[in-house]
């Protein structure tokens, strides 16, 4: 099965995942057990859905095929070439293609002037007014393909211009024009392709970046938008193998990112300049093995992650149907790695994610039934034993509820106690990972690097960035483990004294962001905080390149973090107010049911019936959640491989 047949089983897995998850909350609302907490969970949970993204990025130096690869593995079935490839350069700024119903099909295109401000492209996509858009005619092949030719745009600078936009004065950025002092730079920092293809309607996205300059002068790149992809295929050319530049964007910006390595692939490209009429087919399968070898040996990978292909000879059989061709040009080869790879493991995640709030809600909604008829037989209970009892038995009873009520409602007066503390932490939480703070720790930290008159006191400024982010994390750290202890002891008080029915607390850890911390101080420390780089650089130019490349993302840690931690907090406390909202109805009820009977001893049987058939009702309601609970995991169990063989048989 193909990347393309496997995803749309994918996409077709997570519909029928929403659709269940939105038979069970409208369930939990007909049956009265959701809750504005319930909701938000809901809404986040088809959030995730709905912008659930597969993320491709193919990545290579100039020439070396990447557009030609990504139409013949997606863009065949046109009949043609949807990118623009031709000898020499073609995509000159990184360039996504996806799909937002959103907008009509287009290109928009950064101009590459906005890299002298402090604003990320993440920022730009929320600012439509500073992007160069084009409508794409989907009804005409040549004019589509002639308007996406802009990615291939130059146009002439200066060389001050070119270094002030962050390209590098050796040359390598760009061809020298006729004038001594001109220089060629990309026309576009940044493109966005938004076309109705099947695949980028179900959530595929695919980035294609152009070469190590590119790279390096755009380091959103390798900062969040390559750590993001859920694949990177590299691609070499089969002739030269690993050259010195190859290797340079390998370790620069690939081989060490974050992330799994099954999620870095290899392609020797265009092994078809090997098909060299004088050798045999043995002899040509040996060369390709030897390339393979070196090239693992050079990268520091396996053989199996390097896959020999002829991207311009599988597009060419798959538009004429020549499944020969097809073959020799081994594109399924690579194909069955990414779909086999890529698509099991993307639903991992996804099933991960939506497993576990799932089973939060489902936890909830089945402990507040459970709750519902423990209160109800308890009251069954209760009444049954009045039964032939005179009216100072009943009395009785009225003050032993009574009693039951005082001693919960005293037991109120810790949880209130408890909540106001826990309210007092949820704020020191939020000062800890606030984005007020923040800003004052970029502004402190921004007036060091500019007041530093040594690279010593630059780098210090820096480094003292990076701990105090920490330091930060690690202090909320101590806030969630306090919060998380304080609301365990508090349940587990109830569940001896009253009979809650509470699970322990959900778990919550800030690792994650340690780690991306890390990660982002590794970069720096290895492209921006070096002897070198400071001795290079204007201590002004250090500053705004920290600012522009490192600020950003810790920023959007912080945010996510934020929301993270937020939504967690929510989460804790929710099951234990609605629970005990739920014993203060069933001690009224009991109380009145009791105090009805001591009025007017023959609504006894009365009410006994009337118990007895919500009892029924609720045993049912129980069954019903459980059905309702398990048709859900029944969809998240199924496996995209399992699906795709049921269906092929």
């Amino acid at each position: 099965m193909t990347l393309a047949q496997q995803f749309a089983v994918y996409s077709e897995w997570r519909n029928r995942l929403s659709g269940s998850l939105a038979d069970f909350r409208r369930w939990l609302v007909d049956n009265e057990l959701s809750d504005t907490q319930t909701d938000q969970r809901f809404e986040r949970l088809f959030e995730k859905l709905r912008e659930d993204r597969l993320k491709i990025a193919f990545v290579a130096e100039f020439s070396r095929g990447k557009s030609e690869l990504i139409n013949a593995i997606f863009f065949a079935h046109y009949g043609n070439r949807m990118l623009p490839s031709t000898v020499g350069r073609t995509t000159m700024c990184p360039t996504e293609l996806m799909y937002d119903p959103g907008k009509e099909a287009c290109i928009e295109l950064l101009p590459i002037e906005t890299r002298e401000t402090d604003t990320s492209i993440n920022d730009y996509k929320r600012l439509p007014a500073e992007w160069t858009s084009l409508r794409l005619d989907t009804d005409s092949q040549g004019a589509l393909q002639e308007t996406l030719r802009s990615v291939s745009e130059m146009r002439q600078v200066s060389r001050e211009t070119a270094v002030r936009l962050g390209f590098s004065e050796d040359g390598e950025h760009a061809a020298v024009s006729g004038a001594e002092d001109q220089v060629e730079i990309p026309r576009w920092r940044h493109a966005v392709i938004n076309y109705p293809h099947p695949l980028l309607q179900q959530g595929l996205i695919i980035l294609d970046t152009p070469g190590l300059n590119a790279i390096g002068a755009e380091p959103e790149l390798t900062l969040s938008q390559l750590p993001s992809a859920h694949a990177i295929v590299f691609i070499l050319a089969a002739d030269t193998g690993v050259t010195q530049s190859d290797l340079s964007v390998w370790n620069e910006h690939i081989g060490h990112l974050g992330g799994h390595a099954r999620g870095r692939i290899v392609v020797l490209n265009k092994i078809d300049g090997l098909w060299d009429g004088l050798k045999s087919e043995a002899e040509i399968a040996a060369e390709i093995d030897r390339q393979v070898r070196e090239s693992a040996q050079t990268l520091g990978l396996q053989t199996d992650r390097i896959f020999p292909v002829s991207a311009q000879k599988g597009l060419v059989a798959r538009v004429n149907g020549d499944q020969a061709l097809l073959e020799r040009s081994r594109l399924p080869a690579l194909e069955r790695v990414l779909s086999d790879e890529l698509i099991p493991a993307k639903q991992d995640i996804m099933r991960e994610n939506t497993e576990a709030e799932f089973d939060d809600i489902y936890e909830h909604a089945h402990g507040l039934l459970d709750a519902r008829l423990s209160g109800l037989r308890e009251q069954l209970g209760e009444l049954a034993e009045l039964r032939g009892k005179n009216r100072s038995v009943v009395g009785y009873m009225v003050g032993k509820v009574r009693v039951e009520k005082d001693e919960f409602e005293t037991g109120l007066q810790r949880f209130y106690a408890v909540r106001s503390i826990f309210s007092r932490l949820s704020n020191r939480l939020f000062e800890h990972l606030g984005l007020d703070s923040l800003r004052t720790l970029i502004t402190s930290t921004r007036r060091a690097m500019l007041a530093a008159t040594f690279s010593r006191a630059l780098s210090d400024a820096m480094n003292g960035y990076f701990a105090e982010a920490r330091r930060r994390l690690k202090e909320s750290e101590a806030e969630i483990d306090e919060m998380t202890e304080m609301i365990d002891a508090i349940q587990k008080k109830f569940v001896v004294e009253h009979g809650l029915k509470l699970s322990n607390p959900t778990p919550f850890s800030l690792a994650h962001y340690h780690q991306e911390i890390d990660r982002l101080q590794q970069w720096c420390d290895t492209q921006l905080n070096t002897v070198f780089q400071l001795m290079l650089r204007d201590k002004r130019q250090v500053t705004h390149r920290f600012f522009d490349e490192i600020m950003y993302q810790v920023k959007y840690l912080f945010e996510s973090a934020n929301r993270d931690t937020e939504s967690w907090t929510k989460a804790l406390i929710a099951p234990m107010e609605t629970q005990i909202r739920e014993r203060q109805i069933q001690l009224k009820h009991r109380l009145e049911s009791i105090q009805r009977v001591l009025q007017a001893a023959d609504t006894l049987e009365e009410r006994l019936n009337e118990l007895t058939h919500a009892e029924s009702q609720l045993i049912e309601e129980l069954r019903d959640v459980e059905n309702a609970g398990e048709s859900v995991r029944r969809i998240l169990r199924e496996r995209v491989e399992e699906i795709s063989l049921r269906d092929a048989a």
